[in-house]
């Protein structure tokens, strides 16, 4: 029967595929980089680059993070409200108390970031704190300490710059494939060759595919599980049930935000408006809020 505990040691393996993944993907690209130009030093090149990437992302990705979504610490003088619930919850959760930081943007909604609960980051829009009233706030902050007890916020985190780094070799592979290919055409390159060029491009293509998809598919069933144990940290899920009503519709988007980050907050941070169809919704993020909502309510029977 799954547990809890049993979901945590699946997302710490999920992390380590995600990791492997990216290894591979690159030293992947490398390799029929190296073939196409026939230059062993690219896959040695490919090997160091990913094995660094790897290091990198571990110990730097939430610092990226909160330096592209514009979060600057919360003084506990001007936020002194979010700061008791925020402690207060951790107590209860048994976690360490994460550091504070603050959105400026009207637009309602937070994320949390980190590598482990020991250093870990719990981020909010000022709009969040203007929306929201302390029990619906409680309900976003149970649900981000939840995100952080599971353990799935350093995958979160670090797939923002891996996938980030997968799509633009990708994207650069391809170009330089593209104007190599005409170079290596006037040199009498093989019919190998050619070939390697098509399967370097496809490669190229698909690459940023699946990483997306494995990006979505992550990000949809954490939503579930912290919401679950959000609305069991403060025995009250009508709390988080009200609060992703108004998150959801508010109009206007997260001001700092793209395709890499989106997973990280708690609601889709394109607004109401980003909405899409049904087709749409399979590529979303996040499951649809309607469901997230029945699934709180029905908690309570």
């Amino acid at each position: 029967m799954a547990t809890l505990y049993t979901q945590q040691d699946k997302n710490i393996r999920k992390t380590w595929v995600l990791f492997s993944l990216f290894l591979i993907v690159v030293i992947g690209i490398g390799w029929v980089f190296s073939l196409v130009y026939q230059s062993p030093g690219i896959l040695y090149f490919a090997i160091i680059f990913s094995v660094f990437m790897n290091i990198f992302s571990y110990w730097y990705s939430d610092k990226i993070i909160l330096k592209i979504s514009g979060a600057t610490p919360a003084l506990r003088e001007t936020h002194r409200e979010i700061y008791n619930i925020v402690e207060n919850l951790s107590i209860t959760a048994g976690l360490p108390v994460p550091k504070i930081y603050v959105m400026d943007d009207p637009a309602p909604n937070a994320f949390t970031t980190g590598r482990n609960k020991d250093h870990a980051v719990v981020a909010v829009t000022s709009g969040l704190l203007d929306i929201l009233d302390r029990s619906e706030l409680e309900g976003v902050i149970a649900h981000e300490l939840s995100h952080i007890g599971n353990r799935d916020i350093l995958i979160s985190t670090v797939i923002v710059v891996l996938v980030g780094f997968v799509v633009l070799l990708s994207d650069l592979f391809l170009r330089f494939s593209l104007f190599g290919h005409g170079r290596r055409g006037r040199d009498g390159g093989g019919r190998a060759q050619v070939v390697m060029m098509v399967v370097g491009i496809v490669f190229a293509v698909l690459a940023p595919i699946v990483v997306a998809i494995i990006q979505l598919a992550i990000s949809r069933r954490r939503e579930f599980l912290a919401d679950a144990s959000g609305a069991l940290l403060t025995r009250y899920p009508e709390g988080l049930a009200s609060a992703l009503r108004k998150i959801s519709n508010y109009p206007g988007p997260v001001k700092k935000v793209s395709n890499a980050t989106a997973h990280l907050f708690i609601s889709n941070p394109f607004g109401a408006k980003g909405k899409r169809s049904w087709l749409g919704g399979l590529l979303m993020t996040h499951p649809p809020v309607e469901e997230r909502i029945k699934a709180l309510i029905d908690l309570k029977t």
